[in-house]
Parts: C-alpha cells; sequence; structure tokens
C-alpha cells in the first residue's frame, strides 16, 4: 500500500481520537472531514477509515454520546 501525505494527516487525527478509547460525533465529524477535504479517498485513507469502524464495530472503541 502506498501512504498518502493525507493519509498521514488522516492517521494522526484518528488516532488523537480514539486515545481514550472513546470518540465524540464532533471527532468522528473531523475525520470524515479529512478523509474526504480533498475530494478524493485514496487506498490509504480506506484501510485507516476500514479499521477504524472495525474498531468501532467490535466496541474497542465506543462512540460517546453528548446529551
Amino acid at each position: 500500500m502506498i501512504f498518502t501525505k493525507s493519509g498521514e494527516k488522516l492517521a494522526h487525527v484518528i488516532k488523537k481520537a480514539i486515545e481514550d478509547s472513546e470518540i465524540t460525533m464532533a471527532e468522528y465529524e473531523q475525520i470524515m472531514f479529512v478523509a474526504s477535504e480533498d475530494s478524493h479517498i485514496d487506498t490509504h485513507e480506506k484501510a485507516l477509515l476500514k479499521e477504524l469502524n472495525a474498531l468501532i464495530a467490535n466496541k474497542a472503541v465506543t462512540i460517546k454520546k453528548i446529551p
């Protein structure tokens, strides 16, 4: 897999968001914004998003709902 500059930026944002094993909707929206800010989600970014979604599905990372 080719590692891209936009993928590295996305990886950093994801890592920061899941440090506490929780992710807020604002953090999730920021992740999606970073992934699509160049109007193209490349293979590296797709893999990172797939990994994030797997962590959420497996409940290794939970989505924190703020009332």
